[in-house]
Formats: C-alpha cells, sequence, structure tokens
C-alpha cells in the first residue's frame, strides 16, 4: 500500500520535519537515540499540536535494510526512545559518537543554532546555511565540560586512595629476624685470658642498651633537631612528605624529611636502604605508618639511637665513649653531650670541631629550650661547647696486637666462625694470651737478638701443656710492618729436636730406655733415604750406646737404627706425631722424600707445634690440640666454649722415662749448664746443615716452650746482598716505588744461609730466659721419677766395661781423656771435649751424613768448625 506522503517544506499544510524512521532509533550502542532539534513553532514528539501528523505507517522492508519495529502508542523503546523532547535552542543534549544514521534523507548539520528549522543547503553552499555569530567553535567541542573534569578527578582520586589502601592493607611490618646486616652490628673485643684486658677491638663500634640506660637529655635532643612531633604524628609527617618526595622526583638529595620512624625504618629493617627512589619512600612510609601502631614510641627512638651513625661510633653507648671518654655512657651524658650528639647525626662525616657542627649543636638546645621551656629553658642559656676527646688513631692490629688478633682470627675461621662475623656480632673473644707472658716472650727475644740485623728471624711458642692453651709467643715486632707470623707461619726442620718423638715411639713399641743403641754406624749399615756414605755423627761416640747418653748427645746414628727397629718402622714415628698434632700432608710428604732422615727431623715443623707436641711428655703422654680462643661470649653467655679435646699419645710411664733422657741434655748434653737452676726442667736442642736452622724445645710440669731461629739474606739478580726492610727484602730499591721493580718482579728474593750457630746457642739461652720470666713465683713442680718400662732391646751388643786404672797405673800417662765417652757410666762434664778426627786435620765437621738443609734437600759442603769448642756440637 502506498505511503501517504506529507507535505514538504513551504507547502500547504507542512508542519516541521518529517519525522525519523523508527529504526534510527535502535542503531544504537547503548548511546542515547540520536533525535531531531524541532524548530522554535514545532513542538516536540510528545508534543502535539493542532497540525501535528498522523503517525506514519511502516514502511515496506527493502532487501539489505533493516526492518524498523513501529513504536507503539505511550511504550519506550530502546532505552531512551520514549523521553520527552524539548524544543529549541535549550536543547543541551550530545550525541553519541556511535549514532549510526540509517535514514534516505540528507543528514542533519549537528551544530546547534538559535535561527529556525535547520532544513536542506542553504545559501551557504552544499554544507547547510552559514554557522551563526553565537554558535560555538569547532575547537571548543574537543573541551570538555566542568562536570566531566569534576567526574574524572573524583573517578581519579577514587582510584587512587583505592590503590593506597591495597598497598596500604598489604605491607607487612618486618620482624626483627629481618633487619639489615649493619643495623645492629656490634663489633667484638678480644681480650687476654683475664678476660678484663683488651687486645684490641674488631669491627663496627656499637654496643646495644635498652631505653632506660640512655639519659632523657639525649632523648629530648634527638626527638626535638629530628621530629618535634615524634611523640604526636603517626609515624609520618604530611608536610615533610611531601617535600622529600617532591625533591625525590626532582632527582635531589632527601633533606630532612623523614620522621624518626621513617629513619628507624630506613635504616634498621631489610629491603629498605637510602636509594632515591619513589618505590623506596613509599614503601618507608607505609611501613612507618604500621611500626607506629605496632610498637612504642620509646621501643622506636631506642631502636633508632641504637642503630644511627654519629661518626666515631653507631649507636648512642659506643659514640659517648668514643667522643668523651673511657667510662663516660649514654645513661650519664650531659645536657650540652647530649646535644653534640644529636647535632651530629645529620652529618656523621662532620669533624669533632667542625663549625658547622658546632652551629647545629646551638641549634639543637634552641630547639630543646622552645620545646620545653620549663624544663631546659634556662639551662641551655648556660651550656658550653662539651670537651671531646682526641680521635683514637692507633690501629687495632699495631705492634705485637696484630700477631694475636690473626691468630685469633685464622682459628675461628677454622670453627666456621669468619671474619664478617666476629665483626659484627658483639662478640667477647677471650683468648689464652698471658698479658704478662707476652712480654716476657718480647724481652727475651729482643734482649738476645737486638744486637743482630734484620737477617735474623725467631719465632718463640709456649703452650700450657695440660689445657693445649698457647699463652704466650713471639711473632715480630710489628704486625702492621711485617705481618708474617713466625711461630705459626714458618714451618722449618726441626732438626734433633725432633728425635724425642722416636723415643716416644720406641717406648710405646715397649722398649726401653736402658737398650743399647749404635754409636758410630746404622744398623743396618743402609737405610733409606741416606746420602752417600750413611749417616753419621759430628763426634765419636763408640760403638754402642745407651739410649738416654744418646739423647743427651743428640746421636743420629742411634736415632735412625731405633726407627729403623720399631715394629712399623718409620711408619710408627710418624703416626705418634700426627697425633701429636703436626701436619699430616707435612709429615707424610717428608716420609716419602728423606726416608729415615724423618727419624732425625727432617720434615718441617713450626714453633707452635714443637711446643704443643712436647706436651705429651710434660703432662703424662695426653695431647690436647694447641688453641689460641679460651671462650667467645654473647650478652654474658658463652656463645662458643673452649675446645680442649685430650687424647692418650703414650703412656705416663714412657713420658717419664723420655723426660729422664730430656732431662739429661740440660744436665750433661748439648745444652749442658743452661737448664733452670734447682726447678726440674728437660728439653731438646737441634741444629740442621750448615747450621741454617737451630731450635731448643724445652718444658716443665707446667710449661712447654719452643724457640726457632733462621736467617734469610736479600740478594739482587747480580748477587748483591741488600739488608731487609722491616724483616722483609725488599721488592724496590728502598722500598720506594719503581718503574721496574714490583712485587712480580722483586728487586731482590730471599736466601736462607748459616745462622752461625746451634741450636745450644741463642735459641737455648732465648729459651732459659722466658722460662725464668714465666715461672717467676710459680711453684716449682717435680716430674714423675722414672719408670723403667719396657724390656731392652739391644740393636747393639752393650759394651765391655773399661777397668779403672789405679793411681800407680803407667798407662795413664798417654790415656786420651775422651777414649771411654759414649759408653756407661757417661763422661763427667769434665770429659765433654769433641774427640778430633785424625782425618779431618784438626777440625770438626758437623753433621754432613744424613743432614739436609734448610730447603730439604740432602746437606752439600760442611761447614768446618775450628776448635777447641767447650760444648759439644749439634748432631742433627
Amino acid at each position: 500500500m502506498p505511503q501517504e506522503i506529507s507535505p514538504q517544506t513551504g507547502e500547504a499544510g507542512w508542519s516541521g520535519p518529517p519525522q525519523r524512521r523508527p529504526e534510527a532509533a535502535y542503531e544504537q550502542t547503548g548511546a542515547m537515540a540520536a533525535q531531531p532539534y524541532p524548530g522554535p513553532q514545532q513542538p516536540g514528539p510528545q508534543q502535539p499540536g493542532p497540525q501535528q501528523p498522523a503517525p506514519r505507517a511502516p514502511e515496506p522492508r527493502e532487501p539489505g535494510r533493516r526492518q524498523a519495529v513501529p513504536r507503539e502508542p505511550g511504550r519506550r523503546q530502546s532505552g531512551r526512545e520514549g523521553a520527552p523532547r524539548t524544543g529549541g535552542d535549550n536543547d543541551t543534549r550530545a550525541r553519541s559518537n556511535q549514532e549510526t544514521m540509517v535514514s534516505d534523507a540528507p543528514r542533519r548539520a549537528r551544530g546547534r543554532g538559535s535561527g529556525g528549522p535547520q532544513g536542506p543547503s542553504g545559501p551557504g553552499g552544499p554544507e547547510g546555511p552559514e554557522r551563526p555569530e553565537n554558535e560555538r567553535p569547532k575547537w571548543r567541542r574537543f573541551i570538555p565540560s566542568w562536570k566531566i573534569v569534576m567526574a574524572s578527578m573524583t573517578v581519579l582520586a577514587a582510584g587512587i586512595f583505592g590503590m593506597i589502601a591495597v598497598v596500604y592493607v598489604n605491607t607487612t611490618v618486618p620482624d626483627d629476624s629481618d633487619t639489615q646486616a649493619g643495623a645492629i652490628a656490634q663489633g667484638s673485643t678480644v681480650y687476654y685470658a683475664d678476660g678484663k684486658h683488651i687486645i684490641a677491638k674488631l669491627g663496627t663500634p656499637r654496643k646495644i642498651i635498652r631505653y632506660d640506660q640512655m639519659s632523657q637529655e639525649l632523648k629530648d635532643a634527638t626527638v626535638a633537631i629530628e621530629n618535634d612531633t615524634f611523640y604526636e604524628d603517626s609515624g609520618i609527617s604530611i608536610s615533610g612528605m611531601a617535600r622529600s618526595l617532591y625533591m625525590t622526583a626532582t632527582g635531589q638529595q632527601l633533606q630532612g624529611a623523614s620522621t624518626i620512624t621513617q629513619q628507624m625504618a630506613r635504616g634498621y629493617y631489610g629491603g629498605l636502604s637510602s636509594e632515591v627512589s619513589i618505590k623506596r619512600k613509599v614503601s618507608e612510609i607505609f611501613i612507618a605508618v604500621k611500626l607506629n601502631q605496632t610498637k612504642s614510641k620509646e621501643d622506636i627512638l631506642k631502636t633508632y639511637l641504637n642503630t644511627v651513625n654519629f661518626g666515631r661510633a653507631y649507636g648512642v653507648e659506643a659514640a659517648a665513649e668514643a667522643y668523651f671518654g673511657k667510662g663516660k655512657k649514654a645513661s650519664n651524658l650531659t645536657l650540652s653531650q647530649a646535644a653534640y650528639l644529636a647535632a651530629h647525626i645529620q652529618t656523621p662525616s662532620w669533624g669533632s670541631e667542625d663549625p658547622a657542627l658546632k652551629y647545629r649543636w646551638q641549634t639543637v638546645l634552641t630547639y630543646m629550650g622552645k620545646q620545653w621551656p620549663d624544663k631546659y629553658g634556662a639551662a641551655v642559656k648556660t651550656a658550653k661547647w662539651p670537651k671531646i676527646r682526641k680521635a683514637n688513631t692507633d690501629d687495632a692490629m699495631a705492634g705485637i696486637n696484630g700477631y694475636m688478633v690473626e691468630a685469633v682470627k685464622r682459628e675461628l675461621q677454622a670453627r666456621g666462625i669468619t671474619e664478617d662475623v666476629i665483626e659484627s656480632s658483639g662478640y667477647k673473644i677471650i683468648t689464652t694470651f698471658d698479658m704478662k707472658l707476652m712480654q716476657a716472650a718480647q724481652t727475651a727475644v729482643r734482649g738476645a737478638t737486638g744486637n743482630m740485623s734484620k737477617e735474623f728471624h725467631t719465632s718463640l711458642a709456649a703452650v700450657d701443656p695440660k689445657y693445649g692453651r698457647v699463652v704466650a709467643f713471639y711473632g715480630g715486632t710489628d704486625y702492621l710492618k711485617d705481618p708474617w707470623n713466625e711461630p705459626f707461619d714458618s714451618a722449618k726442620q726441626a732438626a734433633s729436636a725432633f728425635k724425642p718423638y722416636v723415643l716416644a715411639a720406641w717406648l710405646k713399641a715397649g722398649k726401653s730406655i736402658n737398650s743399647y743403641v749404635p754409636g758410630n754406624v746404622t744398623v743396618p749399615k743402609e737405610l733409606p733415604g741416606q746420602q752417600p756414605g750413611g749417616f753419621k755423627n759430628s763426634h765419636s761416640v763408640g760403638a754402642s750406646i745407651d739410649v738416654v747418653k744418646a739423647t743427651a748427645q743428640s746421636v743420629n746414628t742411634a736415632y735412625v737404627s731405633m726407627a729403623f727397629a720399631l715394629p712399623d718402622k718409620i711408619d710408627d714415628v710418624k703416626s705418634l706425631v700426627e697425633a701429636a698434632g703436626f701436619s699430616e700432608k707435612r709429615m707424610d710428604d717428608d716420609v716419602k722424600a728423606h726416608g729415615y732422615g724423618f727419624a732425625i727431623g727432617s720434615a718441617p715443623v713450626t714453633a707452635v707445634e714443637q711446643a704443643a707436641g712436647y706436651s705429651i711428655f710434660a703432662n703424662a703422654g695426653k695431647y690436647t690440640k694447641y688453641h689460641v680462643v679460651k671462650e667467645i661470649r654473647l650478652n654474658g653467655q658463652v656463645a662458643y666454649p673452649e675446645q680442649k679435646a685430650v687424647k692418650n699419645v703414650i703412656s705416663p710411664e714412657a713420658a717419664a722415662d723420655a723426660t729422664v733422657a730430656m732431662e739429661e741434655v740440660l744436665k750433661s748434653g748439648t745444652a749442658r749448664g743452661k737448664g733452670l737452676g734447682n726447678r726440674p726442667a728437660a728439653g731438646k736442642t737441634g741444629t740442621n746443615n750448615e747450621e741454617k736452622e737451630a731450635w731448643f724445645v724445652g718444658y716443665t710440669p707446667q710449661l712447654s716452650t719452643a724457640v726457632g731461629m733462621y736467617r734469610e739474606v736479600c740478594k739482587t739478580k747480580k748477587g748483591k746482598i741488600i739488608q731487609p726492610i722491616n724483616s722483609n727484602c725488599p721488592n724496590t730499591p728502598g722500598g720506594k716505588p719503581h718503574k721496574r721493580y714490583n712485587i712480580n718482579n722483586p728487586y731482590t728474593r730471599a736466601y736462607e744461609t748459616t745462622l752461625g750457630f746451634e741450636g745450644a746457642d741463642t735459641p737455648t739461652t732465648i729459651w732459659r730466659a722466658f722460662m725464668t720470666a714465666a715461672l717467676e713465683n710459680k711453684p716449682v713442680e717435680q716430674f714423675p721419677g722414672r719408670s723403667d718400662i719396657g724390656q731392652p732391646d739391644n740393636i747393639v751388643p752393650s759394651p765391655t766395661p773399661t777397668p779403672t786404672p789405679t793411681e800407680d797405673d803407667p798407662s795413664l800417662d798417654n790415656q786420651d781423656p775422651n777414649a771411654n765417652c759414649g759408653v756407661v757410666p757417661p763422661c763427667t762434664d769434665d770429659d765433654q771435649i769433641i774427640t778430633v778426627d785424625p782425618n779431618e786435620n784438626g777440625t770438626q765437621q758437623q753433621d754432613d751424613g744424613g743432614g739436609f738443609d734448610g730447603r730439604g734437600s740432602q746437606g752439600a759442603n760442611p761447614v768446618m768448625i775450628p776448635q777447641p769448642t767447650t760444648t759439644r756440637r749439634e748432631d742433627w
């Protein structure tokens, strides 16, 4: 059926623009339906007028076009289809950008004017009439209205606060186990054995104290200058936070914006740091707010003052002593001193008398007076600049202290306590070192070697044989100049001072000191490790000699033969010394390299190993591993106890009989006349080939001490001898920087050379001087009596006694006074004259058979010693 055609514009019966097809109202995507704008004389679609035409009948659907659904009268369509419309220029509703026009008629102009009806194009051109004067310019269409702006800001603010709420809820307060490594780090203190006298302080100078151990003046001074609203705020300062965020965002330094709670969080807990970033600052703020809710102000302030850096020290307790002297504590600070420490918080690097520090100190006092006028108003006006102690510039490792500290660190490292732990755990480390004996060791060594060049090196170690404690040692004169710790680092050939361990193995095997052993020739004649000609002695002792005399006179042939006669031969000796604390690797390597030379001291040992090793003779056969730490305490409790595991190496009877033999060394042997007077003492001398190393190791029931010496000359590549610098061969000429010479291409190198004396000389002198001082006022203790355990094992037949001639026997006139030396009974003191081999043309060859030089190789050229001599030369 044909549609009814409405009158057109300007025709009779025209009442307004044609009504839009219903489908136009449905071509929407969630937006308001587009509507025509009626003119001023035209009523809206819901306002029927006298000329309003009847509704148009639905058009038949054309192919490809959507069929519009007719709108029923009074029924709202498509969300807002039925909404009333207003006509005229007052219609301000915006059209949807997603509106789709489906009408076949030309699209209406979107502009809104105040004129008449908007019809087809007019004289203005094909796009429509010209824009009236009061119509909005196109550029203003892109400016949102204030309502949209306000709505957007509201949504944005809600989003931001919502995110803050989420982050806040999910922020957890770290617990005390999550503290930064350095926040509560307390330096450890190393003490002498008495636990009172300090050797050195290591690591961070800090001591954690309680809140009630801090003076009120200090607390008030800190709050006044750092955060005057501390007791009232919620952990943050809004104004300060804004300033801090701005300065952080612009890349500037954070300057005084954080509260005490924020500073405490940043300096105490892990995960926070001082990096300049928004993320870190936001985390700090949230944690500070929650800390304020979960911790008391007192706890926060206490943690802060224990954590903060004051320049010379961390924490108020250590800072009080560092700036105001020994005995000064955080609890007894004066007002002026408290203000001084509070002023130092801002810039710890300020010098103690820095003008900027003085100005801030005055500011602290001013703020205290303003904040608490009744309390400090008058006092701050009369406060005077406090007296500051001179900074302690002494290095904790200077002098002999460094050697003791180094020995402690080395031992604790072996126990799994690293240097970082030592320097941050606040330990009280009590060593085994006796302050008096440490001084006695320095005096004894320097007294005997003061006139010698720095080419001579001395090590001394003294051990309490009952507990294995190293009570004293001499490592050098100044650790900072020469860090080589002689008794712990210098492993030198033990020479004849090693023979007592062969004696211990002999007795442990059930053999007796009453046995007779070879004097001039070994049995068997050829032994593994000997050099051409076999093992020899420095003097003739006869074909047969008892074990006691062989020990006193240090007979090489006797001791290598004794080692060979053991059940497992040289392995028995090696096993025993390893049980007595010597390096298994060094012992094993030396047996492989030198065979039976091991029995007479070819193995390298240290002084502290020797002093501890001889403990088996002084302590009834028991060995306790030597150590330098008595115990470690933390907060008054023992954190690490003393390690003193004891094991039996030989029987008490074997130790007693070995002592009998070594007592004879000081009575009639190589160290004759150098004992301790009426105090029983025993020991053994040792000198290796060419006198490159010399030893004396001796003991009483209370103390075992080893003294070793060696000599190194410094030579250039051309062989020129240069004197050492601080006992070290210089890497550059004069020790000054040099273009050609350096540590990789040294100017000189060290070469070990002859000392010019034996173990019975300077080493024994040093030992005697030290032992005399160390045992002064100590009770005289006796050794156990001779036990005579075991059965005699005569490797060679006992010697035939020589008849004693009568006074009128004419044979006395031509008798060699030394003919019977080395047989039983032993020679008297007057008989201690070296027998001169007629084949040596009046000279004595020292130990060229079986000896080894200081580098562990077989000896080369013997040292020719002119005669006569007053003591028996040392058999190595």
